[in-house]
């Protein structure tokens, strides 16, 4: 009895926590969209069809004012984060299976980004052999043009890209030794990608990725959404939430007519480059949808993942990471999961919520 008080006031704290981080949000946006009442029995009839009960509108109110588009189908960030994520995805393994050092070595022979050297719990591997902290340095003392990454952080925390020459980077005088000091452990250096020209137009000075959304019910794989995250003039990170801008993409591979960054930068109609983002063709995206739907039928453990796909130079897609914990790009795709969200709910709600369990 004790133990389910606890959940259950852990529940509440989580619940409340992302109200008001989206409330707080809600503030800055440029304009303010109410709900009319037509809308609120609109949205609160299509929940009680499918979990018997009436949910907060502030998160439809809030993507409503960015975007300008009323959806029913806009999931609560906090239900998605406490009910819906936990019910998919089990709990227990996210941060084994999340670790971006994990990646190679649950899919090998897929075209997977190259990492050099990882740190895994405060033991080095280079090349995927075990070294000293001292060979791990050495090892790392002439690189060009790579990319350092915390393995359990996400939305681009902590990521840099730097060149090392005799032990020295070109990060504020810092020396390979000091760079792997400030990052602890747990932490990988990639190669950085050589994107396909097209994707390089976008910004030239980030890898911009694409953010496919993927559903497993069974044997069937179905894409939720894809969206392109590009990265802002000479900065590293195509991330949203990091500063980058994210636009949807059509099942032909074509972009939106706008894109959304942070929480309340609204209505990008041209990249930083000038690339007017309407009808912009992406190349190879029907291989990067083939490689996903591959990949996904591997983690039975997880129903809704996230994926961050490149397209190379040659015009491969190359996974750079997934994630086992994914948010909803709601802003981009004017809707919560699309046409899947009534199936996707039912399936989900009545089974056990793996973040509660004992």
């Amino acid at each position: 009895m004790f133990e389910k008080l606890k959940r259950n006031r852990k529940k509440k704290r989580e619940l409340r926590k992302y109200k008001e981080k989206i409330t707080k949000n809600f503030k800055d946006l440029k304009h303010l969209r109410k709900l009319t009442k037509e809308q609120e029995k609109e949205v609160q009839d299509f929940y009680q069809g499918m979990i018997g009960q009436k949910i907060p509108l502030y998160s439809h109110e809030y993507f409503y004012s960015r975007t300008g588009v009323f959806n029913k189908a806009y999931v609560p960030t906090n239900i998605y984060a406490c009910e819906i994520l936990p019910k998919a995805n089990d709990h227990s393994l996210l941060k084994a299976y999340g670790d971006k050092n994990m990646c190679d070595l649950l899919f090998p022979n897929e075209n997977i980004a190259h990492t050099i050297l990882k740190n895994m719990n405060g033991y080095f591997y280079f090349e995927g052999n075990p070294v000293s902290k001292e060979d791990a340095i050495s090892l790392c003392s002439n690189l060009d043009r790579v990319i350092i990454k915390p393995s359990r952080e996400s939305q681009g925390h902590g990521v840099q890209l730097f060149s090392s020459k005799d032990g020295k980077t070109t990060l504020d005088g810092l020396t390979v030794e000091d760079l792997f000091k400030q990052y602890k452990k747990n932490f990988l250096v990639q190669e950085c990608v050589k994107q396909h020209e097209r994707m390089a137009a976008l910004n030239p000075t980030s890898v911009n990725t694409l953010r496919i959304l993927s559903y497993r019910s069974g044997m069937e794989v179905l894409i939720i959404y894809s969206v392109v995250r590009i990265g802002r003039l000479n900065q590293v990170i195509d991330n949203q939430c990091s500063g980058g801008i994210s636009t949807t993409i059509s099942k032909d591979g074509k972009l939106g007519k706008e894109a959304f960054g942070g929480y309340s930068e609204d209505n990008i109609v041209k990249t930083d480059t000038g690339i007017v983002l309407e009808g912009y063709q992406l190349p190879s995206y029907d291989k990067a949808i083939e490689l996903v739907k591959r990949l996904h039928l591997r983690l039975p453990f997880f129903n809704l993942v996230g994926w961050d796909v490149a397209i190379e130079e040659s015009g491969e897609p190359v996974l750079i990471e997934f994630n086992t914990n994914p948010g909803l790009s709601q802003s981009a795709f004017c809707s919560g999961m699309g046409g899947y969200t009534e199936r996707i709910i039912k399936e989900l709600w009545p089974r056990p919520n793996t973040w509660l369990k004992d």
